[in-house]
């Protein structure tokens, strides 16, 4: 599957084959731009010296863990908060998926059920997890019947509404330029 969020080849290239780290880079995408966010678990996996691991991350020291978040550059614009996120996110995994990201989503009987797979992740309200329906129906083939149902305005065909839009860098300023017209309209 070829990613293009981080709009960084080896950042994206770990995002296409790591459902985990697409699933962090989503939790990460808040507050900083979305780039930003996607590049942040090939940044982390880079810092540990390997690739992502749900029980390594759930059991890794949590300030020892923060500090390595936010050793420069940092990962995310408020690394302690987003390390106890990410943290809690990958405990979550381990109690629940036995540690594998993909079983969240692998199975359903259909896109309701997967709405509700992902709003009981940590860190993921209706907007995040409609959106990262949307990027696994659009983008990762995972499409379970009323999956665009599911996904609301998100999993609409032909729009540039969020990154399950972005797959070059001429999408993600279309994104980006549909996010500054709805906050322009919100003014209003």
């Amino acid at each position: 599957m070829r990613i293009r969020l981080a709009q960084d080849s080896e950042a994206d290239e770990l995002l296409g084959r790591s459902p985990l780290a697409l699933l962090i880079g989503m939790l990460l995408d808040q507050q900083v731009p979305l780039e930003r966010a996607f590049a942040g678990p090939r940044t982390i996996a880079d810092r540990l010296g390997r690739d992502l691991d749900a029980r390594e991350i759930a059991s890794y020291d949590p300030d020892q863990f923060a500090a390595l978040l936010a050793a420069a550059p940092a990962v995310h614009r408020y690394p302690k908060a987003m390390a106890a996120r990410v943290q809690a996110l990958a405990t979550y995994l381990v109690e629940h998926y036995d540690g594998s990201a993909e079983k969240v989503w692998k199975d359903v009987r259909d896109g309701a059920e997967l709405l509700r797979r992902l709003l009981a992740l940590p860190g993921f309200g209706r907007q995040k997890a409609q959106i990262f329906l949307a990027l696994l129906g659009k983008q990762c083939g995972v499409r379970p019947d009323g999956w665009r149902e599911a996904a609301g305005p998100y999993g609409e065909e032909g729009v540039h509404r969020s990154v399950a839009d972005v797959v070059d860098a001429e999408s993600l300023q279309l994104v980006r330029a549909t996010k500054q017209e709805a906050k322009r309209a919100a003014k209003k």
